[in-house]
């Protein structure tokens, strides 16, 4: 499976022996009794930049580079990991997870059981790409965002600039005793802009460009229009420092993708991960509510909700062609018409609770860490032939637009939540009507997405994300890009947190 931009995997990461340390750590497995074993060679190049008032603040450039063995003996987990690439370590490491599997064994707990997958001989993907970020040179990089911030600052009211760019070129190779041998590679970039106000109080206003599976041609226009979005920053900024506190109540919202993605990711994104809802990730973050016995029954939304995840949307921030255990990429349903009916699968889960094969959801965020069960792209579906943003906006007569995220909370449960936004919009008589402060909004999560009353066509549709999903002890990080349309919810209860902060 290979993209049809397909650019050179990295040099440095192609020119390594990987056909010979998968080799030598799979064969020593095999002679030690080892029912499964897998091998990971990964190279991950990550980069950097901040500028600070139109100037330079930092620029960093570093390497993950490593190899890692996991294996299932006796009927248990094993795993050993390690920065030196050559065959006889690669062997030893095949050792050291074989030993530890050996004394996890001896703890009786029930036996690893795999959900079987097709083997994927020489497979080949690149995500979808134009220009390596770190094919740019410094200069180049800094130059186009230390001009995007002059630009900022010469606008009245804008008193200080903040730009962050974040790019990662993530080099792996997978292989196992069944034959499976994968070569992959993808490239992500999250660029971010921010103008701050401090002349009355301290207001700021963010660019709302989202993270995405792009290279540094997102930068310039592929995709997104920072010039147009900084030019406009300034207006949006000044409108939000003199706009009126919001009056706390029931309230109709239209949420704007650039805002529901979040929601998305903290309220059914982790609440619907199958090891949350079994209770096995109960320390990061708390287990779920939406537990296994509901699975087919659970009314998680209204019936005009339906929700997919999916590994293989183009640009997103979780696809890829393969995951971390040698399965293919694929698209399946979570929640359909409103009802819970499906999770999020490894292996390992979907041979224990009868799921079927795996769905392809096992990532690890370095060559030091084991896969666990992580987040593909977790997307509300637009209704075909569904209305237009302003559509859904004419029929509120007293209600808020919410665009863009900021802060947010949410219980253990994955149940009770408050989130806030970049920039709020009064809503009278089906118009816009200047911005509000001092917005947050908080439900349960069944009575949010139950009160979503109708969903944008697929024009209205947009993918958000995050680089930094967290989860797990020792503690990973992982991608992930949520789609959704522009939605119309009903009666969703708003806070005022300037009042709330004063309690």
């Amino acid at each position: 499976m290979v993209t049809s931009t397909d650019p050179a995997l990295d040099p440095e990461f192609a020119a390594l022996p990987l056909a010979e340390l998968a080799d030598a750590a799979l064969s020593r497995a095999r002679e030690l009794g080892a029912d499964h074993a897998d091998v990971r060679v990964e190279r991950i190049r990550e980069g950097v930049l901040s500028v600070r008032d139109a100037r330079v603040e930092s620029q960093t450039d570093g390497v993950d580079l490593g190899i890692s063995v996991r294996v299932i003996h006796r009927g248990a987990w094993g795993f050993a990991a390690g920065v030196t690439l050559t065959t006889d370590a690669a062997a030893t490491l095949a050792e050291q997870a074989v030993a530890t599997a050996t004394v996890s064994a001896r703890l009786g707990n029930r036996p690893v059981v795999l959900a079987d997958e097709p083997v994927h001989r020489n497979a080949r993907w690149t995500s979808a790409y134009d220009v390596d970020p770190f094919e740019v040179s410094d200069t180049d990089r800094a130059g186009r965002w230390i001009e995007l911030s002059e630009r900022l600052l010469a606008a009245d009211g804008v008193h200080h600039t903040e730009a962050r760019v974040h790019y990662v070129r993530e080099s792996k190779f997978y292989a196992d005793l069944a034959g499976s041998d994968i070569r992959q590679q993808r490239v992500r970039i999250h660029p971010a802009l921010t103008a701050v106000n401090v002349g009355d109080g301290f207001s700021t206003m963010r660019t709302i460009a989202p993270p995405v599976g792009r290279g540094w041609e997102y930068c310039t226009g592929t995709g997104w229009d920072f010039d147009t979005e900084v030019a406009e920053l300034p207006d949006l900024l000044a409108e939000h420092v003199k706009a009126p506190s919001v009056t706390a109540g029931p309230t109709d919202l239209v949420i704007d993708p650039t805002n529901l993605w979040l929601t998305i990711h903290e309220s059914i994104g982790h609440a619907t991960e199958l090891d949350r809802a079994l209770g096995y990730e109960a320390a990061y973050a708390g287990t779920s509510f939406a537990t296994i016995d509901k699975l087919g029954s659970l009314q998680y939304g209204s019936p005009v909700m339906n929700v997919t995840g999916d590994r293989t949307v183009p640009h997103g921030l979780s696809t890829v062609g393969y995951d971390d255990e040698g399965v293919a990429a694929q698209e399946f349903e979570i929640i359909t018409d409103g009802v819970l009916t499906g999770y999020q699968l490894n292996r390992q889960m979907a041979a224990e609770h009868d799921h079927g094969r795996s769905n392809g959801c096992a990532f690890a965020d370095s060559p030091g860490h084991i896969p666990m069960q992580r987040m593909p792209n977790v997307s509300l579906q637009p209704g075909p032939g569904g209305p237009s943003t302003e559509e859904l906006i004419s029929t509120v007569r007293d209600g808020i637009y919410v665009v863009g995220d900021k802060s947010w909370s949410i219980d253990m449960q994955r149940y009770n939540f408050q989130f806030t936004g970049q920039r709020f919009f009064k809503i009278t008589n089906g118009r816009l009507d200047g911005q509000l402060r001092d917005v947050a909004y908080q439900a349960t999560t069944t009575d949010f997405w139950g009160s979503m009353e109708a969903v944008g066509g697929p024009d209205t549709y947009r993918l958000g994300g995050a680089f930094n999903c967290g989860k797990g002890q020792p503690g990973q990080v992982a991608p992930v890009s949520h789609g959704c349309p522009s939605a119309l919810f009903r009666g969703v209860n708003v806070l005022n947190t300037a009042a709330e902060g004063d309690h």
